[in-house]
């Protein structure tokens, strides 16, 4: 499955979570280790609902860039 991650720049380098599972979050120093980070606490996430009998989630966030004049 894919998740769509929210990446935000941070002081110290990148943080980002994943709307479609409320309370999975990482951060990183760099955007890769970022990446990584968030791919490891996504798994995490999932096993734990699964461990919990619990439903897992469907991607269903999706993004988009609109233009506007500034």
């Amino acid at each position: 499955m894919q998740y769509l991650i929210v990446i935000e720049t941070t002081e110290t380098g990148y943080s980002a979570y994943s709307p479609d599972l409320p309370g999975c979050v990482s951060t990183g120093a760099t955007r890769e280790e970022l990446e990584q980070n968030m791919r490891e606490a996504i798994e995490f996430h999932l096993d734990g609902l699964k461990a919990e009998n619990l439903e897992i989630p469907q991607p269903t966030t999706s993004s988009a860039y609109v233009e506007v004049a500034a």
